[in-house]
């Protein structure tokens, strides 16, 4: 199993410190250090202590080396949804089931109904379910490792059995991006907005 405590923390900007502080009862920044770094066993009473102080459930502390975990793939930016310089695990809410890989969008300038800071969860889609995600907001790959991401507005067959889509970016002004035969889609399931 590989420990994910460190990738929490961080994505709660917490310092060792603070999560130690949050533990009950404290402890010290060294302990949590070890447990993060597995020089120390992350025992049951342990995982217990820190998912509250993280305030998230045990299992989301844990998980197995053959499982891929979610990543972040694209950032949507200034000019559109950009392929980060290389991927990072996400956090993933528990609250998402259901099949398909899961991948998500940073928010970092805002958009349309998106804000700096959001994180959207994006669930793959392969293209014999492309028809159902008309009207739904997709992210698609694009040549040399770039990204679009907007409201799939029109979908239309190709004779060779692929198939054009059509998107429409988030916010105002922007340009309708066609993408010929893209390998999958991935529709919007779950925003994740601070409060």
């Amino acid at each position: 199993m590989i420990n994910r405590i460190r990738d929490i923390r961080r994505a709660k900007n917490l310092t060792l410190a603070d999560v130690a502080e949050r533990c009950a009862p404290p402890t010290t920044a060294q302990t949590i250090g070890r447990l993060e770094t597995g020089m120390r066993n992350l025992s049951l009473v342990w995982m217990n202590r820190i998912a509250a102080a993280l305030e998230v459930a045990p299992e989301l502390l844990v998980r197995a080396e053959a499982e891929p975990p979610a990543q972040f793939v694209a950032r949507l930016a200034e000019n559109g949804a950009e392929a980060l310089s290389s991927p990072r695990d996400a956090i993933l809410p528990s609250v998402l089931g259901g099949d398909g890989a899961l991948m998500a969008l940073a928010v970092e300038v805002g958009a349309g109904e998106y804000r700096a800071g959001d994180q959207v969860w994006c669930r793959r889609a392969e293209p014999a379910d492309f028809a159902r995600l008309l009207n739904r907001d997709v992210l698609a790959p694009r040549s040399g490792g770039r990204f679009a991401f907007g409201r799939m507005i029109d979908r239309t067959p190709r004779g060779d059995g692929g198939s054009r889509i059509a998107l429409l970016p988030p916010g105002p002004g922007q340009r309708q991006v066609v993408i010929d035969n893209p390998p999958w889609l991935a529709f919007t399931e779950m925003l994740v907005r601070a409060l």
